[in-house]
């Protein structure tokens, strides 16, 4: 039997028989892992409640036949609480680990820079000092970029022509020239553009002073982007609330 630890975000379960979970952890050494809890559904279990969805752990296991197995677990940050009595920061949190899931397809691959991001955006939904939709919007263009898939902002994506451009294209990766400009591109407001490129470089001042409407534009084309990548929907995405805190407010 093989021992190893590590720290993880648990992106989601599934039961398993009457009283074992399959968990599924964004490690911070061995990437994605998905492991047996045993007996995690009783009301006896030592440790059911610390892998929840969101839950930061320390978790140790043994190498099994086909799934591993959690033999340990020892809570880091309990992001959950603070999200579940939250809608609207609890659906981001949803898109975020369903986000992070899609990004990595092969268990085993590290993925340092995804567990990073997917730790910080928790830790700030948790916090509830940011607008939950700009949380979301920055963590999706940065795991894009982490994917390879950012979207050109200020430069053409075909030519590379500094911009900023009037044009916005999707299926040919953001930003367009006039030349370059593909039949279909939309025309968002110069303002989204600012708001993007700040998101994705963590300028939140900036983020911070958008208006609602910017922010609704803004999220509309990240999620356009990143599902064309992705090639198919994020069930959380569409349940995600998007409202600012002053139009909460009111």
């Amino acid at each position: 039997m093989t021992l190893y630890r590590d720290t993880g975000v648990v992106l989601r379960v599934h039961k398993l028989g009457e009283a074992d979970r399959i968990i599924t952890l964004l490690t911070r050494r061995h990437g994605k892992v998905r492991a047996v809890a045993k007996g995690v559904r009783r009301t006896t279990s030592r440790f059911g409640a610390r892998l929840e969805p969101f839950g930061h752990v320390d978790v140790q296991f043994y190498t099994g036949r086909t799934l591993d197995v959690i033999t340990q677990v020892q809570t880091v940050d309990a992001f959950a609480l603070p999200l579940v009595g939250d809608y609207q920061r609890y659906t981001a949190a949803s898109a975020i680990a369903e986000t992070a899931d899609r990004l990595t397809a092969e268990e085993g691959e590290p993925a340092l820079r995804l567990y990073l991001l997917v730790t910080g955006a928790l830790r700030a939904l948790a916090d509830g000092g940011r607008d939950a939709s700009l949380v979301l919007d920055a963590f999706l263009l940065r795991a894009m970029a982490f994917a390879g898939w950012a979207p050109a902002i200020t430069e053409c994506a075909r030519c590379g022509l500094p911009g900023p451009h009037k044009a916005f294209s999707v299926p040919a990766g953001g930003s367009l020239c006039g030349t370059c400009r593909a039949p279909g591109s939309v025309h968002p407001a110069p303002e989204v553009l600012v708001l993007l490129e700040a998101l994705l470089h963590g300028d939140w001042d900036v983020a911070e002073a958008s208006v609602h409407g910017t922010r609704r534009d803004a999220s509309g084309l990240v999620a356009a982007h990143l599902q064309w990548h992705l090639e198919r929907q994020l069930r959380s995405l569409p349940l995600v609330e998007r409202r600012s805190r002053e139009a909460a407010a009111n």
